[in-house]
């Protein structure tokens, strides 16, 4: 190992030890009211007829569900929080613990934004029938509008963040269903 080298891995392990990550709760569905701060937001909004529903399971889990349909110019169907601050800072990452079908969902951030059908969005893969823990960093999420990439647009600004939701757009018709146990902030303290 050349001096340069040794010096490299000197700061890189003292920085590891400096950096402590810490996972923060974000989303408990363990809490009986959890339900109530779910809505769910389908394509019928613009005319489709897909079927997305939720529950709050006995295992306290949040149970997304349904049908995804692609008549009528549809497909996606969506569950969301319902507007309120987050405790979210410049360079968090959510981390999602979540069981799937095996298909790609979506796990979107919303705004204070008055953009119509406006969100931050970033894929969510599952594994089926297995749990797995999903990391996205903040600055991963994309903005978009009605589906499509807003372009000239910044990362999501933390504090402008007030929910988040789960999307099932993949054009893939026929029934799903997901759970997520907990979404968390992993935060690096120094």
């Amino acid at each position: 190992m050349t001096t340069l080298q040794s010096s490299v891995f000197f700061w890189t392990l003292l920085a590891q030890v400096a950096a402590q990550q810490t996972l923060l709760p974000l989303v408990d569905f363990a809490r009986p009211e959890a339900g109530q701060q779910w809505q769910a937001v389908n394509d019928g909004v613009m005319g489709g007829v897909s079927d997305g529903r939720f529950k709050i399971t006995e295992g306290k889990t949040l149970e997304f569900f349904g049908t995804l349909s692609l008549e009528n110019n549809g497909g996606f169907a969506s569950v969301r929080t319902k507007p309120a601050d987050r405790d979210i800072k410049t360079g968090d990452t959510l981390v999602v613990r979540v069981k799937g079908d095996g298909r790609e969902y979506v796990v979107n951030i919303y705004t204070k934004s008055r953009r119509m059908a406006f969100s931050y969005r970033a894929p969510l893969p599952t594994t089926k029938d297995e749990w797995t823990e999903v990391a996205i960093p903040l600055e991963d999420f994309i903005p978009t509008a009605f589906g499509r990439r807003v372009q000239g647009m910044g990362p999501v600004e933390p504090d402008q963040i007030n929910g988040l939701g789960f999307m099932l757009s993949d054009k893939k018709a026929g029934p799903f269903t997901m759970q997520v146990e907990w979404v968390k902030v992993a935060r690096v303290e120094r």
